[in-house]
């Protein structure tokens, strides 16, 4: 479920007006449901209560401070890929205790930060990387927590540039190299601890059979570790997708709710948990856009109109530097008017951005609302790989983002100025 619904005639957040923050705030603005946020959460760990799971919130989805320490709140652990998301996690008052690093080019300064921390575990990628964890820890006078990626070759059926598990993605270790590879891990390398295996398919899955081809498969290498190697975790990634076509209408239901076209909570926990309640070995997740994906809109507000030969144009304040998903991956988001039209006041547009590219669109050929200049916009279920993925591309400054909690609303972080553009830059002087 979402709670992003029209009353009386205004779109809300919630128990707050957009049309009204929107006036308070400015455009671009993202606005995320602490509801949704924790209902999600809460959700997916009561359906795997039978594995006694953890969830580990994927920070790369949605990295402000202010969602983090809610996860952290609530019993999150995290998933990151960067040492600035683990320095994310310690300012949000999350436990580092409760963090796994993934990620395939760790640096010396990264790896040193994550044990001087005390990190849950790495998650490796390469056997060069493990090597140089191994020294790095040598040096340290520690023992550094080690899990090792497994690419298991499953075909998640998702754009090309989200699938991670396949022989020549650039994540893992092949499937074939692995035990050797903790073989020799355990007699060459005595500042790492084997301490468990991970594995992640892809992203924005929405069938339920890849992941069990994969846990299939990976399930009874996990035993054999766990028996060679003492192993005492098996991570199996994230990458549920979410509902984002018609979103507004859904709910989220489908989600939760029996669908055959759409993997939904109840489909993926029974698939997995008969295959992994055997284990007897720790499971955790890594979920980031299921959680956050659908509890986000980005708001935006139209410029201009522009009726050409060949289209229809509503040109509006948001750009692919706020919000790249549909220029990357082509990826859709349901774009609805703040202010309730009537049901035939459509139109056939492009809903383009100001930046100087023509990938610069957030919908090409689609029926809109056939909005007019001034007039509000909600890109939905932006929640997750939208503001985290944004940058200053045209000297654009970066937009609010507010988090919304019934009737109340804080924000989270404050509009860049253009002072902020250029701050830390400098001429040199000669």
């Amino acid at each position: 479920m979402h709670a992003f619904a029209y009353r009386n005639g205004t779109l809300c957040c919630e128990g707050v007006n957009l049309e009204t923050l929107a006036a308070q705030t400015g455009t671009p603005l993202y606005v995320y449901s602490k509801q949704t946020i924790l209902d999600h959460f809460t959700r997916l760990k009561e359906a795997l209560a039978p594995l006694n799971a953890e969830i580990e919130f994927a920070v790369k989805a949605c990295s402000n401070i202010a969602i983090l320490n809610l996860m952290a709140q609530h019993g999150a652990g995290f998933d990151i890929v960067s040492g600035g998301e683990l320095f994310r996690i310690i300012k949000a008052g999350g436990d580092p205790k409760k963090c796994t690093y993934a990620g395939i080019g760790k640096t010396e300064q990264e790896i040193r930060y994550s044990l001087e921390q005390k990190i849950y575990c790495f998650n490796v990628e390469s056997e060069a990387e493990m090597r140089a964890i191994d020294e790095i820890a040598r040096g340290m006078g520690t023992i550094a927590p080690v899990s090792i990626r497994v690419n298991p070759n499953v075909e998640a059926g998702t754009h090309k540039y989200i699938t991670t598990g396949k022989s020549e993605n650039k994540f893992g270790i092949d499937f074939e190299r692995i035990e050797e590879l903790y073989e020799r891990a355990s007699r060459e390398l005595p500042n790492i601890r084997l301490k468990g295996l991970q594995m992640h398919i892809g992203s924005q899955l929405t069938q339920a059979a890849p992941f069990v081809e994969a846990v299939a498969k990976v399930a009874p290498l996990a035993a054999r570790l766990k028996e060679r190697h003492g192993i005492e975790f098996l991570s199996i990634g994230g990458g549920v997708g979410i509902v984002y076509q018609d979103s507004l209408e859904s709910g989220g239901k489908e989600w939760w709710d029996e669908s055959p076209e759409q993997l939904t909570i109840k489909t993926y926990a029974d698939s997995i948990i008969p295959l992994l309640q055997p284990l007897g070995l720790h499971i955790i997740v890594e979920p980031g856009r299921v959680i956050v994906g659908n509890a986000g809109a980005l708001i935006t507000r139209c410029l201009y109109e522009k009726t050409g030969k060949a289209k229809t144009f509503k040109v509006i304040d948001v750009g692919m530097n706020d919000l790249i998903r549909p220029a990357l991956y082509q990826g859709y988001h349901q774009i609805v008017p703040v202010t309730e039209h009537a049901g035939n006041d459509t139109i056939v547009a492009d809903v383009v951005g100001p930046i100087c590219e023509s990938g610069d669109f957030m919908a090409q050929n689609r029926e809109v609302a056939n909005i007019h200049q001034g007039e509000l916009l909600a890109i939905l279920s932006a929640g997750a790989y939208g503001f985290s993925m944004a940058s200053n591309y045209n000297s654009r400054p970066m937009p609010e983002e507010v988090l919304v909690d019934g009737d109340s609303w804080h924000t989270i972080r404050h509009r860049q100025s253009w002072d902020d553009l250029i701050a830390g830059e400098s001429i040199p002087q000669v």
